[in-house]
């Protein structure tokens, strides 16, 4: 179905409209603002966007459905509010292509367009409580809150261009603050404050509830290997040498279907609501 206008007429209106929205919501700017190559790509959007429109508003479905006035209202009242006066509004309409009922008249297609797909969505399947039940059991990896350790950081970092920072001389520093928190990790904030070139550092080295994989893999490893209030060995990464304490371990926790049910049960009629619009969308293609 091609309801793009041929090249030798001009855009309709509810193109035009088209055009607009897929500018401002891709560069957040107007077509005419845009350069040949992002020009292109907001075209090509909106004769997407433009095509599906007028394919769901030549169903039976649309055929009988209105949008309201006082929404559509609404809509028109929405867009007019991002301008400072009623001038700035149209001239900025006429200057794309619009004018004010062009405008109501691309609105009140989007409504019913939407209105339409909602009507189609809801006709999928409606969920059920083994429905919610085989999902929270097939996907529990989902459902489980990822043990988290509160650590602080220290680092001396290493670089040949500065004397203090080459290899051998930084790892004697860390060496040196590692020295200092034997049996003492009281004293690591205090120490990351003098010592860490970390900006974490005026921070007394914290770095916060960290779940796996946030850190440095060598770091990370470390960390999750510490029990609480341990301090771990000296640690090397790209950046250069590292401490660790573990102030805190907060276990990982699975969450209950009964808990999770109301997300379940949304996840999948939005699932299903989808599924059911695009084989929707399939039979009317194949009708049209």
């Amino acid at each position: 179905m091609n309801v793009r206008p041929p090249p030798s007429t001009s855009p309709s209106a509810e193109y035009r409209y088209h055009l607009l929205r897929a500018a401002s919501e891709r560069f957040q700017t107007t077509p005419g603002a845009l350069d040949a190559e992002r020009l292109s790509q907001a075209e090509r959007q909106a004769q997407q966007t433009f095509e599906l429109e007028s394919l769901v508003l030549s169903s039976p479905e649309a055929r009988d459905t209105l949008a309201p006035e006082p929404r559509l209202d609404e809509a028109v009242l929405a867009i007019r509010q991002r301008y400072p006066d009623e001038d700035s509004f149209l001239a900025d309409l006429t200057a794309n292509g619009l004018d004010a009922d062009t405008l109501r008249q691309s609105l009140r297609r989007e409504l019913v367009f939407d209105a339409v797909m909602q009507q189609v969505g809801a006709r999928a399947e409606p969920v059920s409580e083994l429905d919610e039940q085989l999902f929270h059991e097939l996907h529990r990896e989902r459902f489980i809150t990822p043990e988290r350790r509160t650590a602080r950081h220290i680092l001396i970092t290493v670089n040949d261009d500065f004397a203090e920072n080459r290899r051998e001389v930084a790892l004697a520093r860390i060496d040196a603050v590692a020295a200092q928190l034997k049996g003492q990790a009281q004293r690591f904030g205090a120490l990351a404050r003098q010592c860490s070139e970390c900006p974490t550092a005026t921070e007394d080295g914290r770095l916060g509830a960290v779940p796996r994989g946030q850190l440095y893999p060598e770091l990370d490893a470390a960390l999750f290997a510490l029990a609480e209030g341990e301090v771990s060995g000296v640690l090397k990464s790209e950046l250069g040498f590292h401490l660790l304490l573990c102030e805190r371990i907060e276990p990982g926790v699975e969450i209950g279907f009964e808990q999770a049910r109301a997300k379940i049960h949304s996840v999948i009629a939005a699932r299903r609501r989808l599924d059911r619009q695009k084989s929707w969308l399939a039979e009317l293609r194949q009708a049209t």
